[in-house]
């Protein structure tokens, strides 16, 4: 388990991550491909940012978890940009790959599940104080879920806000199993960041001889 960092006015790496998201935000936010779609895209980013901001104090994650979701939300927020179905990165895998769509947004569920998985665990050990082996069950449990409750109020503010949007905001890019394949995308992230976790070689306790001294 990584250590509690400390508090945000002495946590520089922390600072950067912020002051990086905030300045990779702004650049996002200049001309983006649909500025009504971007709007949609950007409200779990706020909604999420302001969560993480007031429970700062009740409950610190650690800087491994705070990496963990700078680069999500790099992710998302390039998304968020050109839409999950334009943007470029997944144009160039797709010539690359001699694919038949835009894969960009699955490698944003994939990310998702891989990227805030360990986050999960984390909160799940240090705040409920479940063992390894449930919390890493739990995490995983707890990305398929809210990565299906996404696709539910995506396809829900869609239709209420916006419905001219259609496949703009949902990606599907015509593939009427997108949602479900975009959740098995989750789930095998959290699964690998679960092994990955559960599975790594754990630090051996130091002996008496081997302790600093106080």
């Amino acid at each position: 388990m990584q250590q509690i960092p400390p508090d945000f006015r002495h946590n520089r790496p922390l600072q950067l991550m912020v002051g990086w998201l905030f300045l990779y935000w702004a650049a996002m936010a200049i001309n983006p491909f649909n500025r009504f779609d971007w709007l949609l895209e950007n409200l779990l980013v706020f909604i999420y940012a302001a969560l993480l901001a007031a429970t700062y104090r009740r409950f610190t994650f650690s800087n491994l978890s705070y990496g963990l979701f700078t680069l999500f939300m790099t992710l998302h927020l390039t998304g968020a940009h050109y839409t999950y179905a334009e943007t470029p990165l997944g144009f160039w895998l797709m010539e690359w790959l001699e694919l038949e769509r835009n894969h960009f947004d699955r490698i944003a569920h994939f990310a998702y599940g891989l990227l805030c998985g360990y986050p999960l665990y984390e909160l799940l050990r240090r705040l409920a104080r479940t063992g390894r082996g449930w919390s890493g069950f739990l995490a995983v449990t707890m990305v398929i879920g809210f990565s299906g409750f996404y696709e539910v109020i995506e396809m829900v503010v869609a239709q209420l806000v916006s419905p001219e949007l259609g496949d703009a905001y949902l990606g599907t890019q015509g593939d009427s199993w997108d949602a479900q394949k975009d959740m098995g995308l989750a789930l095998l992230g959290a699964i690998l960041a679960m092994s990955i976790t559960l599975y790594r070689p754990r630090r051996k306790p130091l002996t008496p001889r081997q302790k600093p001294l106080e």
